[in-house]
């Protein structure tokens, strides 16, 4: 038995927030990691790296931010979304080990936002939001780019949100999902299926972690 799965729930200053652990049995870093503005942490990726990670000495904690737990539908403005992140991190830090910052989209815009402040090991930005759809000229590359910390870009080739090719130069890495959309569902007509692109992730986020130390 590799890993373990358990679920807590955490008050934070924008409402209760849940941290669902997957725990590898001798783990070395500590990976929290949050959903987008519209899912949750049952995303196709989230899901993926949860099973892929723990057996690799990697705890993986799925954050549900606090509107998610209450059942709302819409998320809040970015600054809430900080709260909730910031009033949780004592947990994901809890064990003592190294911690990456992590998320999906909005959560990845969060985790790059706090990275400095909260002390984060790294980031793991998964599908991040660099415009909305069809306005580039709208960019977030800010935010990315003043993570501060070893940051790993995971990007579909053709994410509406900014395809691979947009994002700025920077001393992040990133690594391509081909033909993936914003949620790394591939077409049908493509030539690699969905499990090949869901091991593209969870192999590049392996090997970024081991790189890590």
């Amino acid at each position: 038995m590799t890993q373990s799965k358990t679920a807590e729930t955490v008050e934070t200053d924008a409402g209760t927030a849940r941290v669902t652990w997957r725990r590898a049995k001798k783990a070395r870093l500590v990976l929290a990691v949050s959903h987008g503005a519209g899912g949750g942490i049952e995303a196709r990726d989230l899901e993926a790296l949860a099973a892929a990670l723990p057996p690799h000495g990697v705890s993986v904690a799925l954050v549900e931010q606090p509107w998610r737990v209450a059942g709302k539908k819409l998320a809040p403005p970015p600054k809430t979304l900080d709260v909730g992140w910031r009033g949780l991190w004592s947990v994901v830090a809890k064990p003592g080990l190294p911690v990456i910052a992590g998320g999906r989209s909005a959560g990845a815009r969060v985790a790059c936002r706090t990275a400095t402040e909260l002390g984060a090991h790294a980031v793991l930005a998964l599908s991040f939001p660099l415009h909305p759809p069809g306005k580039p000229e709208k960019s977030r590359a800010d935010e990315l780019l003043g993570a501060g910390v070893p940051t790993l870009v995971v990007q579909g080739g053709n994410d509406p949100f900014g395809k691979p090719e947009e994002f700025p130069a920077g001393s992040y890495e990133m690594v391509e999902v081909p033909y993936g959309d914003h949620g790394f569902a591939v077409p049908k007509r493509a030539p690699i299926d969905q499990d090949q692109a869901l091991k593209v992730i969870t192999e590049a986020v392996l090997e970024w972690t081991s790189s890590l130390g």
